[in-house]
Protein backbone atom coordinates (compact mmCIF):
# COMPACT_ATOMS: atom_id res chain seq x y z
CA UNK A 1 0.00 0.00 0.00
CA UNK A 2 1.18 3.52 -0.88
CA UNK A 3 0.05 6.85 0.55
CA UNK A 4 -1.07 9.35 -2.12
CA UNK A 5 -2.97 12.57 -2.69
CA UNK A 6 -4.88 13.50 -5.84
CA UNK A 7 -4.11 16.83 -7.55
CA UNK A 8 -5.96 18.61 -10.37
CA UNK A 9 -4.42 21.48 -12.37
CA UNK A 10 -7.53 22.70 -14.26
CA UNK A 11 -11.25 22.74 -13.62
CA UNK A 12 -12.67 19.56 -15.12
CA UNK A 13 -9.20 18.19 -15.87
CA UNK A 14 -7.68 14.84 -14.98
CA UNK A 15 -6.56 13.92 -11.50
CA UNK A 16 -2.96 12.89 -10.88
CA UNK A 17 -1.46 11.04 -7.92
CA UNK A 18 1.48 12.45 -5.98
CA UNK A 19 3.50 11.33 -2.99
CA UNK A 20 2.77 13.58 0.04
CA UNK A 21 6.03 12.59 1.82
CA UNK A 22 4.28 12.22 5.15
CA UNK A 23 2.59 15.64 5.02
CA UNK A 24 -1.14 16.03 5.62
CA UNK A 25 -3.23 17.94 3.06
CA UNK A 26 -6.87 19.02 3.23
CA UNK A 27 -9.41 19.11 0.45
CA UNK A 28 -9.00 22.32 -1.59
CA UNK A 29 -5.44 23.10 -0.47
CA UNK A 30 -3.04 24.49 -3.04
CA UNK A 31 0.12 22.44 -3.59
CA UNK A 32 3.35 22.92 -5.52
CA UNK A 33 4.37 19.72 -7.31
CA UNK A 34 7.08 18.63 -9.71
CA UNK A 35 5.82 17.51 -13.14
CA UNK A 36 7.32 16.67 -16.52
CA UNK A 37 6.70 20.31 -17.56
CA UNK A 38 8.45 21.67 -14.48
CA UNK A 39 7.12 23.07 -11.22
CA UNK A 40 3.35 23.56 -11.32
CA UNK A 41 0.58 24.78 -9.04
CA UNK A 42 -2.40 22.45 -8.43
CA UNK A 43 -5.36 21.93 -6.15
CA UNK A 44 -5.78 18.95 -3.82
CA UNK A 45 -9.05 17.15 -4.68
CA UNK A 46 -8.47 14.02 -2.57
CA UNK A 47 -6.92 13.93 0.88
CA UNK A 48 -4.23 11.51 2.06
CA UNK A 49 -5.30 7.94 1.35
CA UNK A 50 -3.79 4.51 0.80
CA UNK A 51 -4.01 2.63 -2.50
CA UNK A 52 -2.52 -0.55 -3.91
CA UNK A 53 0.69 -0.29 -5.89
CA UNK A 54 -0.93 -2.14 -8.79
CA UNK A 55 -3.14 0.90 -9.51
CA UNK A 56 -0.10 3.10 -10.13
CA UNK A 57 0.82 3.44 -13.79
CA UNK A 58 3.98 5.55 -13.36
CA UNK A 59 6.25 6.17 -10.38
CA UNK A 60 4.95 8.79 -7.97
CA UNK A 61 6.43 12.26 -7.98
CA UNK A 62 6.80 14.01 -4.62
CA UNK A 63 4.92 17.11 -3.48
CA UNK A 64 7.38 20.00 -3.14
CA UNK A 65 5.42 21.98 -0.55
CA UNK A 66 2.08 23.40 0.37
CA UNK A 67 1.17 26.56 -1.57
CA UNK A 68 1.62 29.85 0.25
CA UNK A 69 -0.02 33.25 -0.29
CA UNK A 70 2.87 34.31 -2.53
CA UNK A 71 2.30 31.27 -4.74
CA UNK A 72 -1.36 32.19 -5.14
CA UNK A 73 -0.39 35.76 -6.10
CA UNK A 74 2.00 34.32 -8.69
CA UNK A 75 -0.84 32.32 -10.20
CA UNK A 76 -3.00 35.45 -10.42
CA UNK A 77 -0.21 37.40 -12.17
CA UNK A 78 0.24 34.54 -14.65
CA UNK A 79 -3.45 34.69 -15.54
CA UNK A 80 -3.12 38.39 -16.39
CA UNK A 81 -0.11 37.61 -18.57
CA UNK A 82 -2.11 34.91 -20.35
CA UNK A 83 -4.69 37.45 -21.50
CA UNK A 84 -2.00 39.71 -22.97
CA UNK A 85 -0.22 36.78 -24.63
CA UNK A 86 -3.51 35.58 -26.11
CA UNK A 87 -4.16 38.96 -27.73
CA UNK A 88 -0.62 39.19 -29.08
CA UNK A 89 -0.81 35.70 -30.58
CA UNK A 90 -4.08 36.49 -32.36
CA UNK A 91 -2.52 39.55 -33.97
CA UNK A 92 0.51 37.57 -35.14
CA UNK A 93 -1.71 34.81 -36.60
CA UNK A 94 -3.61 37.43 -38.61
CA UNK A 95 -0.33 38.98 -39.83
CA UNK A 96 1.04 35.62 -41.03
CA UNK A 97 -2.35 34.61 -42.52
CA UNK A 98 -2.44 31.18 -40.94
CA UNK A 99 -5.57 29.04 -41.05
CA UNK A 100 -5.83 28.32 -37.31
CA UNK A 101 -8.12 29.25 -34.44
CA UNK A 102 -6.50 30.15 -31.13
CA UNK A 103 -8.28 28.61 -28.14
CA UNK A 104 -6.25 29.32 -25.00
CA UNK A 105 -2.89 30.54 -23.72
CA UNK A 106 -1.34 29.04 -20.60
CA UNK A 107 1.67 30.27 -18.62
CA UNK A 108 3.79 27.91 -16.54
CA UNK A 109 4.04 28.53 -12.80
CA UNK A 110 7.60 29.81 -13.09
CA UNK A 111 6.62 32.12 -15.97
CA UNK A 112 9.37 31.03 -18.37
CA UNK A 113 7.15 29.10 -20.79
CA UNK A 114 3.90 29.88 -22.68
CA UNK A 115 1.71 27.13 -24.18
CA UNK A 116 -0.80 28.08 -26.91
CA UNK A 117 -3.68 25.73 -27.84
CA UNK A 118 -5.29 26.03 -31.29
CA UNK A 119 -7.58 24.13 -33.64
CA UNK A 120 -7.26 23.70 -37.38
CA UNK A 121 -8.69 21.53 -40.14
CA UNK A 122 -5.26 20.51 -41.38
CA UNK A 123 -1.57 20.82 -40.62
CA UNK A 124 -0.17 24.32 -40.10
CA UNK A 125 3.39 25.52 -40.62
CA UNK A 126 3.84 27.86 -37.65
CA UNK A 127 7.64 28.03 -37.46
CA UNK A 128 7.75 31.70 -38.44
CA UNK A 129 4.99 32.45 -35.94
CA UNK A 130 6.94 30.86 -33.09
CA UNK A 131 10.01 32.98 -33.82
CA UNK A 132 7.93 36.15 -33.95
CA UNK A 133 6.16 35.35 -30.65
CA UNK A 134 9.43 34.48 -28.88
CA UNK A 135 10.94 37.85 -29.80
CA UNK A 136 7.82 39.67 -28.56
CA UNK A 137 6.93 37.79 -25.35
CA UNK A 138 10.53 36.91 -24.36
CA UNK A 139 9.65 33.40 -23.16
CA UNK A 140 9.76 29.87 -24.46
CA UNK A 141 6.88 29.33 -26.92
CA UNK A 142 5.05 26.05 -27.58
CA UNK A 143 2.02 25.60 -29.87
CA UNK A 144 -0.21 22.54 -29.55
CA UNK A 145 -3.04 21.52 -31.88
CA UNK A 146 -6.18 20.06 -30.23
CA UNK A 147 -9.55 18.72 -31.40
CA UNK A 148 -12.97 20.33 -31.31
CA UNK A 149 -13.99 18.29 -28.24
CA UNK A 150 -10.99 19.56 -26.29
CA UNK A 151 -11.90 23.07 -27.42
CA UNK A 152 -15.40 22.76 -25.97
CA UNK A 153 -13.94 21.35 -22.74
CA UNK A 154 -11.61 24.35 -22.33
CA UNK A 155 -14.10 27.05 -23.25
CA UNK A 156 -17.14 25.52 -21.50
CA UNK A 157 -20.77 26.45 -22.12
CA UNK A 158 -24.34 25.18 -21.86
CA UNK A 159 -25.72 22.18 -23.73
CA UNK A 160 -29.17 21.70 -25.26
CA UNK A 161 -30.29 20.22 -21.92
CA UNK A 162 -29.63 23.57 -20.20
CA UNK A 163 -26.79 22.25 -18.06
CA UNK A 164 -23.02 22.93 -18.35
CA UNK A 165 -21.01 20.70 -20.63
CA UNK A 166 -20.28 17.28 -19.14
CA UNK A 167 -16.73 17.42 -20.51
CA UNK A 168 -16.00 20.65 -18.64
CA UNK A 169 -17.60 19.41 -15.39
CA UNK A 170 -16.70 15.81 -14.60
CA UNK A 171 -15.61 13.85 -17.69
CA UNK A 172 -11.89 13.07 -17.42
CA UNK A 173 -11.64 11.25 -20.75
CA UNK A 174 -13.71 11.24 -23.93
CA UNK A 175 -15.38 7.92 -24.71
CA UNK A 176 -16.17 6.83 -28.29
CA UNK A 177 -19.75 7.52 -29.39
CA UNK A 178 -21.33 6.14 -32.58
CA UNK A 179 -24.54 6.65 -34.53
CA UNK A 180 -25.50 3.07 -33.68
CA UNK A 181 -26.15 4.17 -30.09
CA UNK A 182 -28.76 6.65 -31.32
CA UNK A 183 -30.46 3.92 -33.35
CA UNK A 184 -30.53 1.55 -30.38
CA UNK A 185 -32.13 4.24 -28.18
CA UNK A 186 -34.75 5.10 -30.85
CA UNK A 187 -33.54 8.69 -31.11
CA UNK A 188 -33.86 11.00 -34.06
CA UNK A 189 -31.03 10.54 -36.54
CA UNK A 190 -31.04 14.26 -37.36
CA UNK A 191 -27.43 15.40 -36.77
CA UNK A 192 -28.52 18.77 -35.36
CA UNK A 193 -30.52 17.07 -32.58
CA UNK A 194 -27.99 14.48 -31.43
CA UNK A 195 -24.84 16.60 -31.83
CA UNK A 196 -23.30 18.86 -29.21
CA UNK A 197 -21.90 22.35 -29.48
CA UNK A 198 -18.57 20.92 -30.64
CA UNK A 199 -20.26 19.42 -33.71
CA UNK A 200 -19.69 15.81 -32.61
CA UNK A 201 -22.19 13.32 -31.22
CA UNK A 202 -23.19 14.08 -27.65
CA UNK A 203 -21.23 12.29 -24.96
CA UNK A 204 -24.42 11.56 -22.99
CA UNK A 205 -25.44 8.94 -25.59
CA UNK A 206 -22.97 6.62 -23.86
CA UNK A 207 -24.57 6.93 -20.42
CA UNK A 208 -27.66 4.74 -21.02
CA UNK A 209 -26.31 2.51 -23.78
CA UNK A 210 -25.74 -0.51 -21.52
CA UNK A 211 -29.32 -0.35 -20.17
CA UNK A 212 -30.78 -0.17 -23.71
CA UNK A 213 -28.68 -3.12 -24.85
CA UNK A 214 -30.10 -5.25 -22.03
CA UNK A 215 -33.66 -4.20 -22.92
CA UNK A 216 -33.12 -5.01 -26.61
CA UNK A 217 -32.23 -8.61 -25.72
CA UNK A 218 -35.57 -9.09 -23.94
CA UNK A 219 -37.81 -7.39 -26.54
CA UNK A 220 -38.81 -8.77 -29.97
CA UNK A 221 -37.61 -6.98 -33.08
CA UNK A 222 -39.85 -4.94 -35.31
CA UNK A 223 -41.86 -6.84 -37.97
CA UNK A 224 -41.55 -10.07 -35.93
CA UNK A 225 -44.32 -12.67 -36.13
CA UNK A 226 -45.65 -13.35 -32.63
CA UNK A 227 -48.54 -14.96 -30.80
CA UNK A 228 -50.64 -12.86 -28.42
CA UNK A 229 -53.57 -13.69 -26.10
CA UNK A 230 -55.90 -12.39 -28.84
CA UNK A 231 -54.29 -14.24 -31.74
CA UNK A 232 -51.26 -14.11 -34.05
CA UNK A 233 -49.91 -10.90 -35.49
CA UNK A 234 -46.92 -8.79 -36.53
CA UNK A 235 -45.00 -6.33 -34.36
CA UNK A 236 -45.36 -2.76 -35.65
CA UNK A 237 -43.45 -0.79 -32.98
CA UNK A 238 -41.39 -1.45 -29.85
CA UNK A 239 -41.14 0.64 -26.67
CA UNK A 240 -37.96 -0.46 -24.91
CA UNK A 241 -38.34 1.57 -21.73
CA UNK A 242 -41.91 0.41 -21.00
CA UNK A 243 -41.19 -3.09 -22.38
CA UNK A 244 -44.33 -3.02 -24.51
CA UNK A 245 -44.96 -3.56 -28.23
CA UNK A 246 -47.70 -2.68 -30.71
CA UNK A 247 -48.99 -5.73 -32.60
CA UNK A 248 -51.13 -5.78 -35.76
CA UNK A 249 -53.35 -8.83 -35.37
CA UNK A 250 -54.23 -10.88 -38.41
CA UNK A 251 -57.88 -10.69 -37.40
CA UNK A 252 -57.83 -6.86 -37.06
CA UNK A 253 -54.76 -5.38 -38.82
CA UNK A 254 -56.17 -1.82 -38.83
CA UNK A 255 -56.29 -1.50 -35.03
CA UNK A 256 -52.97 -2.50 -33.45
CA UNK A 257 -53.01 -3.47 -29.79
CA UNK A 258 -50.43 -2.96 -27.08
CA UNK A 259 -48.98 -5.98 -25.20
CA UNK A 260 -46.26 -6.52 -22.63
CA UNK A 261 -43.18 -8.51 -23.62
CA UNK A 262 -44.11 -11.34 -21.25
CA UNK A 263 -47.47 -11.79 -23.06
CA UNK A 264 -45.86 -12.63 -26.40
CA UNK A 265 -44.58 -15.84 -27.88
CA UNK A 266 -42.15 -15.08 -30.72
CA UNK A 267 -42.54 -17.42 -33.70
CA UNK A 268 -40.15 -15.65 -36.07
CA UNK A 269 -37.93 -12.85 -34.80
CA UNK A 270 -37.10 -10.05 -37.21
CA UNK A 271 -38.26 -9.36 -40.74
CA UNK A 272 -39.53 -12.42 -42.55
CA UNK A 273 -42.55 -14.07 -44.02
CA UNK A 274 -45.06 -15.94 -41.97
CA UNK A 275 -44.21 -19.66 -41.73
CA UNK A 276 -46.19 -21.62 -44.30
CA UNK A 277 -46.76 -24.61 -42.03
CA UNK A 278 -47.88 -22.45 -39.11
CA UNK A 279 -51.23 -23.37 -37.57
CA UNK A 280 -52.68 -20.88 -35.12
CA UNK A 281 -53.58 -22.54 -31.80
CA UNK A 282 -57.06 -22.05 -30.33
CA UNK A 283 -57.78 -18.89 -28.37
CA UNK A 284 -58.17 -20.88 -25.16
CA UNK A 285 -54.47 -21.79 -25.22
CA UNK A 286 -53.42 -18.29 -26.30
CA UNK A 287 -55.41 -16.76 -23.45
CA UNK A 288 -52.92 -18.37 -21.02
CA UNK A 289 -50.29 -15.91 -22.26
CA UNK A 290 -52.20 -12.98 -20.83
CA UNK A 291 -50.40 -11.23 -18.03
CA UNK A 292 -52.02 -11.80 -14.67
CA UNK A 293 -52.77 -8.66 -12.61
CA UNK A 294 -50.61 -8.18 -9.58
CA UNK A 295 -52.14 -9.54 -6.41
CA UNK A 296 -53.21 -6.94 -3.86
CA UNK A 297 -51.27 -6.84 -0.66
CA UNK A 298 -53.06 -8.65 2.13
CA UNK A 299 -53.45 -6.64 5.29
CA UNK A 300 -51.91 -8.56 8.16
CA UNK A 301 -51.84 -7.91 11.83
CA UNK A 302 -48.64 -7.13 13.67
CA UNK A 303 -48.35 -10.69 15.01
CA UNK A 304 -48.84 -12.20 11.53
CA UNK A 305 -46.32 -9.81 10.02
CA UNK A 306 -43.79 -10.68 12.71
CA UNK A 307 -44.37 -14.41 12.15
CA UNK A 308 -43.91 -14.01 8.39
CA UNK A 309 -40.68 -12.13 8.93
CA UNK A 310 -39.39 -14.88 11.22
CA UNK A 311 -40.36 -17.52 8.66
CA UNK A 312 -38.43 -15.71 5.95
CA UNK A 313 -35.38 -15.12 8.14
CA UNK A 314 -35.08 -18.46 9.99
CA UNK A 315 -36.98 -20.86 7.76
CA UNK A 316 -40.41 -21.60 9.18
CA UNK A 317 -40.02 -19.58 12.37
CA UNK A 318 -37.42 -21.95 13.84
CA UNK A 319 -34.26 -20.80 15.45
CA UNK A 320 -30.90 -21.64 13.99
CA UNK A 321 -30.12 -24.02 16.86
CA UNK A 322 -32.96 -26.35 15.84
CA UNK A 323 -31.88 -28.58 12.95
CA UNK A 324 -34.38 -29.06 10.10
CA UNK A 325 -36.47 -32.18 10.13
CA UNK A 326 -35.28 -34.98 7.86
CA UNK A 327 -37.48 -37.62 6.26
CA UNK A 328 -37.65 -41.03 7.88
CA UNK A 329 -35.79 -42.69 4.99
CA UNK A 330 -32.86 -40.28 5.38
CA UNK A 331 -32.75 -40.95 9.14
CA UNK A 332 -32.68 -44.74 8.63
CA UNK A 333 -29.93 -44.37 6.03
CA UNK A 334 -27.87 -42.28 8.46
CA UNK A 335 -28.21 -44.92 11.20
CA UNK A 336 -26.91 -47.73 8.98
CA UNK A 337 -23.17 -48.47 9.20
CA UNK A 338 -21.00 -47.16 6.43
CA UNK A 339 -20.38 -49.72 3.70
CA UNK A 340 -17.07 -50.26 2.03
CA UNK A 341 -16.58 -49.76 -1.67
CA UNK A 342 -16.54 -53.52 -2.26
CA UNK A 343 -19.88 -53.97 -0.52
CA UNK A 344 -21.39 -51.06 -2.45
CA UNK A 345 -20.51 -52.64 -5.77
CA UNK A 346 -22.10 -55.97 -4.88
CA UNK A 347 -25.31 -56.90 -6.56
CA UNK A 348 -28.49 -56.38 -4.67
CA UNK A 349 -30.11 -59.69 -3.69
CA UNK A 350 -33.25 -60.45 -5.62
CA UNK A 351 -36.51 -60.18 -3.78
CA UNK A 352 -38.96 -63.03 -3.76
CA UNK A 353 -41.06 -63.15 -6.86
CA UNK A 354 -38.82 -60.72 -8.76
CA UNK A 355 -38.24 -61.70 -12.38
CA UNK A 356 -34.62 -62.01 -13.43
CA UNK A 357 -33.31 -59.31 -15.70
CA UNK A 358 -32.46 -60.37 -19.25
CA UNK A 359 -29.02 -59.46 -20.43
CA UNK A 360 -29.40 -58.48 -24.08
CA UNK A 361 -25.71 -57.85 -24.58
CA UNK A 362 -24.85 -61.43 -23.51
CA UNK A 363 -27.20 -62.85 -26.17
CA UNK A 364 -25.63 -60.68 -28.85
CA UNK A 365 -22.13 -61.79 -27.90
CA UNK A 366 -23.17 -65.46 -28.01
CA UNK A 367 -24.72 -65.02 -31.45
CA UNK A 368 -21.59 -63.31 -32.81
CA UNK A 369 -19.41 -66.10 -31.40
CA UNK A 370 -21.46 -68.77 -33.22
CA UNK A 371 -21.28 -66.87 -36.52
CA UNK A 372 -17.50 -66.54 -36.27
CA UNK A 373 -17.06 -70.26 -35.61
CA UNK A 374 -19.14 -71.21 -38.65
CA UNK A 375 -17.42 -68.64 -40.90
CA UNK A 376 -13.84 -69.73 -40.20
CA UNK A 377 -12.26 -72.77 -38.51
CA UNK A 378 -10.83 -72.44 -35.06
CA UNK A 379 -7.15 -71.62 -35.01
CA UNK A 380 -4.77 -73.22 -32.55
CA UNK A 381 -1.23 -72.38 -31.73
CA UNK A 382 1.35 -75.05 -32.75
CA UNK A 383 2.48 -77.24 -29.86
CA UNK A 384 6.02 -76.98 -28.59
CA UNK A 385 8.44 -79.87 -29.19
CA UNK A 386 8.97 -82.30 -26.27
CA UNK A 387 11.80 -81.49 -23.89
CA UNK A 388 14.80 -83.79 -23.62
CA UNK A 389 14.85 -86.22 -20.67
CA UNK A 390 16.76 -84.96 -17.69
CA UNK A 391 19.36 -87.01 -15.83
CA UNK A 392 17.77 -89.26 -13.29
CA UNK A 393 14.35 -88.08 -14.34
CA UNK A 394 11.45 -89.34 -16.33
CA UNK A 395 10.63 -88.40 -19.88
CA UNK A 396 7.96 -85.72 -19.96
CA UNK A 397 4.65 -86.54 -21.49
CA UNK A 398 4.52 -86.30 -25.25
CA UNK A 399 2.32 -83.61 -26.81
CA UNK A 400 -1.07 -84.70 -28.05
CA UNK A 401 -1.18 -85.91 -31.58
CA UNK A 402 -2.97 -83.99 -34.27
CA UNK A 403 -6.05 -85.22 -36.06
CA UNK A 404 -3.93 -86.55 -38.93
CA UNK A 405 -2.07 -88.79 -36.50
CA UNK A 406 1.28 -86.98 -36.63
CA UNK A 407 2.96 -84.60 -34.28
CA UNK A 408 2.81 -80.87 -34.96
CA UNK A 409 5.99 -79.21 -36.08
CA UNK A 410 7.33 -76.07 -34.50
CA UNK A 411 8.59 -73.33 -36.76
CA UNK A 412 11.31 -70.92 -35.89
CA UNK A 413 10.22 -67.31 -36.07
CA UNK A 414 12.14 -65.03 -38.34
CA UNK A 415 12.68 -61.32 -37.94
CA UNK A 416 11.98 -58.90 -40.72
CA UNK A 417 14.95 -57.56 -42.54
CA UNK A 418 15.51 -53.80 -42.17
CA UNK A 419 14.43 -51.68 -45.11
CA UNK A 420 16.84 -49.89 -47.29
CA UNK A 421 17.74 -46.20 -46.89
CA UNK A 422 18.68 -46.47 -43.24
CA UNK A 423 15.14 -47.13 -42.03
CA UNK A 424 14.98 -48.76 -38.64
CA UNK A 425 13.13 -52.07 -38.33
CA UNK A 426 9.62 -51.74 -37.06
CA UNK A 427 8.99 -52.72 -33.46
CA UNK A 428 7.19 -55.99 -32.97
CA UNK A 429 7.73 -57.05 -36.59
CA UNK A 430 7.73 -60.81 -35.95
CA UNK A 431 5.66 -63.15 -38.02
Amino acid sequence: MVEIISVRFKNGGKQYYFNPDGKQFQLGDGVIVETSRGTEYGECVQENSMIDEIELIAPLRPVVRKATEEDKLTVERNKEKEKKAFAICQEKIAEHGLDMKLVEAEYSFEGNKVLFFFTSDGRVDFRALVKDLASTIHARIELRQIGVRDEAKMLGGLGICGRPFCCSQFLDEFQPVSIKMAKTQNLSLNPTKISGTCGRLMCCLKYEQDAYEDLVKKAPKQDSFVETPDGAGTVSSVNLLRQTVQVRLDSAPETPKCYHNCELCVIRNGKGKRPEDYVEPPLEELAKLRRQPEEKEVQMSEEEALTAALDAAFGGGKTQSEPPEEPEEAQEEAQRPARSRRNRNRRRPKAEGEAPKTDQSAGKREKLREENQTARPERRRPARPPKAPQEGGEVPDAPPASKEGGEKKSYRRRRRRPRGGGDKPQSGGQE
